[in-house]
């Protein structure tokens, strides 16, 4: 069954730079602070609960919003993918801002806005929310980009019939160092879905 499957389309977000595909379609300038609210205006996400979230949020529903517009993914009408994402460094920005807050025990006050995305897939929870996904959604924490194990993975998730789509990558964020590379793996498709293939677009 593996061999069935494609990969519809990919982004690339890195070095202050959008690909879809390959091609280069966004290029900003400036820290990731100044970079995404721009990529945010030259896409007109018009999304407001995104000022509130957190960096590697950002970042995933950036990625998350430029290829599911392309694929025509709307919240209007249902579908039924799931989400699998991995990283290296996990909620680790967050929480840096999350243990500044508390370790000062004279001005002690966690704040619940940052709290609350000290966990790696809330990123995850913020595309779902938007486009009104249902499906399952894993988050695996990995030393580097592991192509073999998404591709196991989602192809599981597809043999099951748990979800006709799956989107799945790579989204790090620590500190002014960010990288997010995901994909949507379907029946039809451009590319191949395969473990060379992955790295290949990669």
């Amino acid at each position: 069954m593996k061999d069935n499957y494609r990969i519809a389309s990919y982004c690339h977000i890195k070095n202050n730079e959008i690909s879809l595909n390959g091609a280069l379609i966004f290029k900003g300038e400036g820290p990731f602070k100044t970079f995404i609210k721009m990529a945010y205006q030259h896409f007109a996400v018009d999304y407001p609960k995104f000022f509130k979230m957190d960096n590697l949020s950002k970042l995933a529903f950036m990625a998350g919003d430029v290829l599911l517009k392309h694929e025509k993914v709307s919240p209007e009408q249902e579908e039924n993918i799931a989400i699998v994402f991995s990283n290296r460094a996990s909620s680790l920005d967050t929480d840096r801002k999350h243990q500044e807050s508390i370790q000062d025990v004279t001005a002690y006050y966690p704040s619940p806005a940052v709290f609350v995305y000290t966990l790696p897939n809330i990123c995850i929870g913020e595309i779902s929310i938007k486009y009104k996904l249902y499906s399952e959604n894993s988050f695996f924490i990995f030393d580097a980009f592991n192509p073999d194990y998404l591709f196991e993975y989602s192809s599981s998730i597809l043999d099951s019939g748990k979800a006709e789509k799956v989107l799945c990558g790579w989204v790090d964020f620590d500190e002014e160092n960010y990288e997010a590379f995901i994909y949507l793996v379907s029946r039809e498709g451009s590319f191949i879905h395969s473990t060379e293939e992955i790295k290949r677009l990669y």
